[in-house]
């Protein structure tokens, strides 16, 4: 049985659907004011393993991506390249999609751009109004929505916040998003009410446009319902916007939004972390251009522990693109060689492949763990491939084919 890290929880637990064989699955997408780093493809490689593997065992998974288009930094970085939000979100948009296919992550089902759900969220909002979780508020001539995280009975319990520390007097928070990572605490913002130079929509609650913190929501609500079985994303998430969304979801619902949460580690280059405000990020491109594969980026990030932190060195990328293609050459030069006289010893040992693939996969996706055990017996098995039978051989191709579903990386 698959077993994986539940934020929620902070425990390893068995994977059980809500219905049985069906997934609905939430990934948080970028933010496409930018284009998206290396950094940001580390958490889309550990989520497409995630979603690979749980249809590999036989689930059908329906997965959502969001895509963010509409916020205060689209608005802003628009104005500076000279282009509409629309122009400057799709143009990043497309270059997302294009390191998609180049990395072999594959397409989800919904990838859904916030400005397309602009409707649901003033659905939500009318909600939340008048169930007491929210409340108009008028800030510098503009008429917001602000979300009161004390109304809602279990706030933070997805970061594990202490919310006894969390201030009495009332405070409130008028941005999309906050550079760092600390908490805002108290009431954040669900809709920005139009004002001169805003970006506007028409909805039967006025005109004004919904905040980041809301978008989400409204995204996964509209497409996949109130209750999901897999919410991922990175890290950083668990800092403010995971649990605004599910607060907001459950606020409205009452019932559970995720029964999972996963959560990869960051990304650091030679050391430091990655990130778009820093401006210390490289692109897909960037890896290209000194030689290397997708499928070379795509092991590297998915070769290791995904909850934890990895560091990016062009000299580390280097060392697990020769192992992969060590392995590799290694399954050629197998299936090359047409002797085929069958032995207990190699029969046996040509059959390990997937229980030991399985058995490392199971135990919180430990990719590093399951190739480590793949390129052991390849090995072993290339060393005696004399005493191998065509049927064997045969069945070690079916095997890694079964196998490279999931990593997409080692044929």
């Amino acid at each position: 049985m698959l077993n994986l890290y539940n934020s929620l929880t902070q425990k390893i637990e068995p994977f059980k659907p809500s219905k049985d064989m069906q997934v609905k699955m939430y990934t948080c997408g970028p933010s496409t004011y930018l284009q998206p780093h290396i950094g940001n493809y580390r958490t889309f490689l550990f989520e497409d393993i995630l979603q690979r593997y749980i249809e590999y065992l036989g689930h059908k998974v329906t997965r959502l991506i969001t895509l963010t288009d509409v916020e205060d930094k689209a608005i802003v970085q628009a104005k500076k390249e000279n282009l509409t939000i629309e122009e400057l979100t799709k143009k990043n948009e497309a270059i997302f999609f294009q390191d998609f296919k180049l990395l072999k992550i594959k397409t989800p089902d919904y990838s859904i751009r916030a400005s397309s759900a602009v409707d649901q969220a003033a659905k939500l909002i009318t909600q939340l109004l008048d169930k007491g979780y929210a409340y108009w508020y008028i800030h510098n001539g503009a008429k917001n929505v602000y979300f009161e995280p004390l109304k809602f009975k279990g706030f933070g319990k997805l970061a594990h916040l202490d919310m006894c520390k969390w201030p009495k007097k009332k405070r409130r928070f008028h941005l999309d998003t906050y550079p760092g990572t600390p908490w805002n605490q108290g009431d954040f913002i669900v809709w920005d009410g139009c004002k001169q130079g805003g970006v506007c929509y028409e909805t039967p609650i006025g005109s004004g446009r919904p905040a980041w913190n809301i978008q989400d929501a409204a995204i996964v609500t509209k497409h996949l319902g109130f209750t999901i079985d897999v919410a991922c994303g990175g890290i950083d998430n668990l800092v403010r916007h995971h649990d605004y969304t599910l607060a907001i979801a459950e606020s409205v619902s009452g019932e559970q939004f995720s029964r999972y949460w996963l959560h990869g580690g960051h990304l650091l280059l030679n050391g430091k972390k990655m990130s778009k405000s820093a401006g210390n990020v490289i692109y897909p491109n960037d890896v290209l251009a000194k030689g290397f594969s997708g499928e070379h980026l795509r092991f590297f990030f998915t070769y290791g522990l995904y909850r934890q932190k990895l560091n990016f060195t062009f000299e580390r990328l280097t060392q697990t693109s020769e192992k992969l293609d060590s392995f590799k050459n290694m399954v050629k030069d197998l299936q090359l060689d047409k002797s085929g006289n069958s032995v207990v010893e190699t029969s046996v040992l040509s059959r390990r492949l997937i229980s030991s693939f399985e058995n490392c996969m199971n135990n919180d996706l430990d990719v590093k763990t399951a190739f480590e055990s793949l390129y052991e017996i390849i090995s072993e098995l290339q060393k005696k491939r004399e005493s191998l039978s065509l049927k064997d051989k045969q069945n070690v191709k079916n095997d890694l084919h079964r196998i490279n579903s999931v990593l997409q990386c080692i044929l």
